[in-house]
């Protein structure tokens, strides 16, 4: 088996896998931890070639022992693309986008789910919940409706018609609740613990950050095992770039990688940058954003359960957290649809925003080979960006 153990980030408290865990008694999330050993021997590059193409490749790292309890459609192994025409734009030559747009149900939020609802099934739950500002919503609607489970989805009430129109097509009951995604969050705790349902909301259960932190190694694998000098990535709940850092110390204990580390940078939205105040600052954990406001929905999210993680990965790797507008936002999307033609999420037009100010900064520099990834299609937010457009 994979899995050895659960331990806690914040008290290093062992649990054993097999049972339905949440937070560790401490309120500290779990990460899964595996047989690292074993999975070397497994994952040396002439296996892994002869492996399909979906983030399944990497089952020797992921928590679902038995084959036939994965619930796939067939996510992951995402395309990394060389964006001269943007770099060239922008003054970084070596530019790449890792593009999750071609998920399934169009983002990111396909890997994580993917996981979470595969394990959620192996342990038993019929039903799954969580909370959401869109694109996971739709992810979990859609793993549950493949697997056979019952999804419940908390929703801020603004959210854009056509996630509530995909998530209910999915057989989903969706909630729309008064406030932010934290309101959504409290609402969808509440009835999950009255319910008995299983919670996937973002790090309150083990496993959908191992479907995030996939992203990482398929980074390194398309690199040719050489990790780039620097990572931006729109954080929310910050989900992916704490499954990445992860990732990353698997890849060096197995002796895929070497002890240097990409710059990660997290980026926000001026609306709503608990992170970047946190780090200006020197805080081990974010105060709560109030009034968060911003179009980028996902960027939306004014208390990160995972903070401390995403502000240790940023000052390990020395990067750092950086804002931008609404307005630099839209403009990233245009940038990035008329120069590379990928019609990107806002999420990842705020990534494509934030190449110019680290660059002006002197974080980014052009020897720099820098990433930025698009967390999804831009073709669900044609709504939210008409009036700026």
């Amino acid at each position: 088996m994979p899995l050895t153990h659960l331990e806690c980030t914040k008290c290093s408290r062992r649990y054993e896998p097999g049972q339905v865990l949440n937070l560790c008694e401490c309120g500290g999330p779990l990460f899964a931890r595996y047989n690292l050993e074993r999975a070397a021997k497994n994952m040396r590059p002439g296996h892994l070639a002869l492996r399909e193409p979906t983030l399944w490749r990497y089952d020797d790292v992921l928590p679902v022992e038995n084959p036939d309890h994965r619930i796939s459609l067939g996510e992951g192994f995402t395309p990394l693309l060389s964006a001269r025409r943007l770099g060239a734009k922008v003054g970084l030559p070596r530019l790449f986008v890792k593009d999750e747009s071609g998920n399934p149900t169009g983002s990111f939020k396909a890997r994580g789910l993917a996981l979470a609802v595969s394990m959620a099934k192996a342990l038993g739950a019929t039903a799954v919940c969580l909370p959401s500002a869109g694109n996971a919503g739709s992810a979990l609607g859609a793993y549950a409706a493949r697997g056979g489970l019952k999804a419940h989805v908390f929703v801020p009430r603004d959210v854009p018609r056509v996630f509530l129109m995909e998530t209910e097509a999915y057989g989903a009951e969706v909630v729309t609740v008064k406030g932010l995604i934290s309101d959504a969050g409290k609402a969808c705790a509440e009835r999950a613990k009255q319910e008995g349902w299983y919670e996937c909301a973002t790090l309150k259960e083990p496993y959908r950050v191992e479907g995030k932190k996939t992203m990482g190694y398929e980074l390194a694998e398309q690199m040719g095992w050489k990790l780039p000098d620097a990572i931006l990535y729109p954080t929310g709940g910050g989900t992916g770039l704490i499954g990445m850092w992860k990732a990353f110390r698997e890849m060096e204990v197995m002796g895929f990688v070497g002890p240097a580390r990409p710059r990660m940078y997290a980026v926000q939205a001026e609306g709503c940058a608990p992170i970047v105040k946190a780090f200006a600052e020197g805080l081990e954990e974010a105060p709560l954003w109030e009034n968060a406001q911003t179009l980028a929905h996902g960027l939306r999210v004014p208390k990160a359960l995972g903070d401390f993680l995403i502000l240790r990965a940023l000052r390990e790797s020395h990067g750092t957290a950086v804002a931008v507008s609404d307005a630099e936002i839209v403009q990233g999307v245009k940038d990035a649809s008329a120069t590379e033609g990928l019609f990107m999420a806002p999420e990842g037009g705020a990534a494509v925003a934030a190449l110019r100010k680290l660059k002006s900064s002197g974080h980014l520099s052009p020897d720099d080979t820098v990433v930025v990834f698009n967390t999804g299609t831009g073709y669900k937010y044609v709504e939210t960006l008409a009036p700026l457009w």
